[in-house]
């Protein structure tokens, strides 16, 4: 999963919470209105979450945790080393690399 860096993130974050402040302060400003929308859509998009409030609640997560914590929580399951070995925490579970039928059982046409 590609994520933005950490900088981005609390300083769009910091917009949208300025913007949502002014918007509040001021209901009938159509600018602080148009203002907070596209800080909260910028949330989304960076967040990849499909509303202003989940990305508002993923950015604040992100900014508090680690990478590979805030990875887990967000996919489920525990990260990977690339060679496809587990993690410490996880002995014993490793995904096989291999692709296609057993060795022994491999398919010949017209034979």
């Amino acid at each position: 999963m590609l994520l933005p860096a950490k900088n981005e993130v609390a300083r769009h974050l910091r917009r949208y919470r300025t913007w949502e402040r002014a918007m509040l302060a001021s209901p009938t400003d159509r600018a602080a209105r148009d203002n907070f929308e596209d800080s909260g859509y910028t949330l989304c998009v960076l967040m990849g979450k499909r509303c202003a409030r989940e990305a508002v609640t993923a950015a604040e997560r992100y900014l508090q945790t680690s990478l590979p914590s805030y990875l887990q929580e967000q996919t489920g399951r525990p990260q990977q080393e690339q060679n496809g070995k587990p993690r410490k925490d996880q002995p014993g579970k490793t995904r096989s690399a291999r692709r296609g039928p057993p060795s022994g059982q491999r398919f010949t046409a017209g034979r």
